[in-house]
C-alpha cells in the first residue's frame, strides 16, 4: 500500500532520491566542478607564463639592471647610426669628387684606355716641346718677312719685283717722290720712323722719273703713296700734301694710313703678338 509519503509524491516517485544518493550526486557534481576549475586555472597559468622561445631581446624589467641594459642598447644603436651616416658621407664625397672632373680629364682617360700611344703624345711635356718647336718655326718664318726700314728701288724692274715677288701676306707701301718737290723730303723722313714701328710692313721709295711716270705726274702727283698686297693695289693716294700739308710728322703719316685701313692700329694688336715682335727685336 501506498503510504502518506507516496500520496504526497504521487507520480513523481521515480524522481525521488534518497539523501544518500543525493550526497553521492553532490559529490559527483563537486568533483566535476573541481576538474573544471583545475582546467581553468591551468589555462590562466599557461597564459601568464612567459614564452622564452618568443623573447625579442628587450626587457620589461624596470629595475636597475633593466635600465642599464636599455641604456647599453641605446648607445649601441646610436653608434651604429653614426657609423652608417659616416659611410653615407664618405660615399657622397667620393661621388662628388668623381663628378668634378672636367670633360678634358675624362677624354684623356678615355684616350689612355683606347690608345696609349696617342695618350703619350698628348702629355704636357710633349705639348710644351711641340709649342717651343712650332714657335721657333714661326719666328724663323716671320724673320724672313721682317723689314723695319725703307727700301730704295733704283729701277722700274725693282719696282715690279718688290710688289710681285713679295709674300701675299705682306703689305707693300711705295712712296713715289721727286727731288725738290715740297713734302717729298718730309715724307721720306717720316717713313723711316714708321717703318721701324711696323717692321712687318714693307716700305719702299722710288723716283717718279725712274718709274717711268709722266712729267705731269712728277710735278702734280707727288708725293704719292701706293699700297699693294698680293700683287694688287689696295690704296692710291696722290699728292698727299693735300691731306697733310707741307709740314707734317711721322705720327701724322701713321694716323693717315691707319685711318684709310692701310696699317693696323697697334692698340688693336693682341698682346701676345706684341710680345713676339719684342722677342724678335731682342734676338737681333
Amino acid at each position: 500500500m501506498s503510504t502518506l509519503e507516496d500520496k504526497i509524491l504521487g507520480e513523481k516517485l521515480q524522481y525521488y532520491c534518497s539523501s544518500s544518493s543525493e550526497d553521492e550526486g553532490n559529490d559527483s557534481v563537486d568533483s566535476d566542478k573541481e576538474s573544471d576549475n583545475d582546467k581553468y586555472q591551468g589555462t590562466i597559468t599557461e597564459s601568464l607564463e612567459p614564452s622564452f622561445s618568443e623573447w625579442d631581446g628587450t626587457s620589461s624589467n624596470t629595475g636597475p639592471k633593466g635600465v642599464i641594459k636599455d641604456w647599453q642598447r641605446y648607445k649601441q644603436l646610436e653608434a651604429e647610426k653614426r657609423e652608417e651616416q659616416e659611410k653615407e658621407r664618405l660615399q657622397l664625397i667620393k661621388k662628388l669628387s668623381l663628378s668634378c672632373r672636367s670633360s678634358l680629364d675624362e677624354e684623356k682617360e678615355k684616350i689612355l684606355q683606347t690608345d696609349p700611344d696617342l695618350a703619350e703624345l698628348l702629355t704636357d711635356e710633349f705639348l710644351l716641346e711641340y709649342q717651343r718647336h712650332r714657335m721657333k718655326e714661326m719666328i724663323a718664318q716671320a724673320e724672313k718677312l721682317r723689314f723695319g726700314r725703307v727700301i730704295n728701288l733704283e729701277t722700274a724692274r725693282h719696282f715690279f719685283e718688290a710688289i710681285d715677288n713679295e709674300n701675299k701676306s705682306v703689305t707693300v707701301v711705295v712712296h713715289v717722290y721727286e727731288n725738290n718737290v715740297p713734302g717729298c723730303e718730309a715724307m721720306n723722313g717720316c717713313l723711316i720712323s714708321v717703318a721701324e714701328d711696323y717692321p712687318f710692313v714693307k716700305f719702299c721709295k722710288i723716283l717718279g722719273s725712274v718709274a717711268g711716270l709722266s712729267r705731269h705726274f712728277q710735278r702734280q702727283g707727288v708725293p704719292a703713296l701706293l699700297v699693294y698686297k698680293a700683287g694688287q693695289i689696295i690704296g692710291n693716294f696722290i699728292h698727299v700734301t693735300d691731306y697733310l700739308g707741307v709740314d707734317f710728322y711721322s705720327s701724322d703719316v701713321e694716323a693717315f694710313l691707319i685711318e684709310h685701313g692701310m696699317l693696323t692700329d697697334k692698340n688693336c694688336v693682341p698682346a701676345i703678338i706684341s710680345r713676339n715682335e719684342d722677342t724678335l727685336s731682342d734676338s737681333e
